[in-house]
């Protein structure tokens, strides 16, 4: 019998060992996943800066690099499409405003968007979060995705290049930009001409005369480069109004990542994310606030009187938002007072 050189079982041997380590019986490597996040906000826009991406970023530490979320630079679509998209599989992860959706499917969001809500985006946010998911059953106006943020900016201003605004009176011909949702109603019952439009069309319109204002944070201002076309800025305690927002999922791409992972993105995802783009908004805002009135721009409260126009008009929307809830068998009125009630807002009597 001829004689087997005793290097050629070794390598048998260990080639049958890696058969034994790396065959059928061995755990496989969790696969990787990358997600994609259409991003419509500039890049360079505070809250992609220091919320979205470092969002992404915990999504991939929370999974030890199992998940990963690519913050695209450019978006898929137009920001009034982006919640539809990710319902569609268009985009694997979205955010935008519930009112740039112009029906009635985020009708219970509007609790988020009234007057006199808070002057501080973290806990506007927290509550937000908490009361639309508590008590106004947000899961359910969010179907074909996983919601996995909500939240609002800082306190909504008036901005125009025309007038100081004093009262509902003056309001009369200016022709404002409004993100839809309630704002859009409020200012139309108070006198002015609404257009609707999403963020980035503003630049163009207002620099060539076809609006004369905008209802937008401070930060957006800045961010959007409107201080030479803007004249004057009325502030209001609490906001003259809120803009609510969404960051969601594709429910099929949610439903494939593995339970421990999805555990993992709730963890940094919910209120932690309230938190994390509140504190993006504060901030952006304070630096803002600087920058508008170096630039000239005429930043005053709301005068009483103009104070208790807007309290009167926003009393009469919030009955008819709470009627529809209502009808939904929800507690609208209950809701938007636990809000206030977390913020320490308080309506001007």
């Amino acid at each position: 019998m001829k004689r087997v050189p005793a290097r050629v079982l070794g390598a048998a041997a260990a080639v049958c060992a890696a058969t034994l380590f790396t065959g059928p019986l061995a755990a496989p490597a969790a696969a990787e996943t990358t997600l994609v996040l259409s991003s419509w906000l500039p890049p360079r826009h505070p809250i992609v800066v220091n919320a979205i991406k470092p969002w992404a970023r915990q999504v991939a530490e929370a999974t030890e690099g199992r998940v990963k979320v690519r913050v695209l630079a450019k978006p898929l679509g137009k920001p009034p499409a982006h919640f539809d998209m990710a319902a569609e599989g268009v985009a694997d992860i979205t955010y935008g405003l519930h009112s740039f959706t112009r029906d009635e499917r985020f009708a219970a969001s509007r609790v988020g968007q009234f007057s006199f809500l808070g002057d501080d985006a973290v806990s506007a946010s927290l509550a937000f979060w908490k009361v639309y998911t508590g008590d106004l059953d947000a899961a359910a106006e969010h179907q074909g995705t996983k919601l996995l943020g909500l939240f609002v900016h800082g306190p909504g201003a008036l901005h125009n290049g025309v007038r100081r605004v004093e009262g509902a009176a003056d309001l009369a011909g200016l022709k404002i930009r409004v993100p839809g949702g309630y704002i859009n109603e409020l200012m139309s019952g108070l006198g002015a001409t609404t257009q609707f439009m999403s963020a980035g069309e503003v630049y163009e319109k207002l620099s060539r005369g076809v609006i004369d204002g905008v209802t937008f944070t401070m930060e957006a201002l800045t961010a959007f480069k409107l201080t030479d076309d803007i004249a004057y800025t009325l502030t209001v305690p609490g906001g003259l109004y809120n803009t609510t927002w969404f960051l969601v999922m594709n429910q099929g791409k949610w439903d494939g990542l593995a339970p421990g992972d999805r555990a993992a993105i709730e963890g940094v995802s919910g209120a932690a994310f309230a938190r994390l783009v509140g504190a993006a908004w504060n901030e952006a805002d304070e630096v803002a606030t600087a920058k508008i009135a170096e630039a000239g721009v005429t930043i005053h409260p709301a005068s009483p009187g103009f104070l208790a126009e807007v309290g009167r008009r926003a009393k009469d929307l919030e009955a008819a938002w709470a009627a529809q809830m209502k009808d939904r068998g929800l507690d609208g009125a209950a809701a938007l007072a636990a809000f206030r009630a977390q913020t320490g807002a308080k309506v001007p009597e």
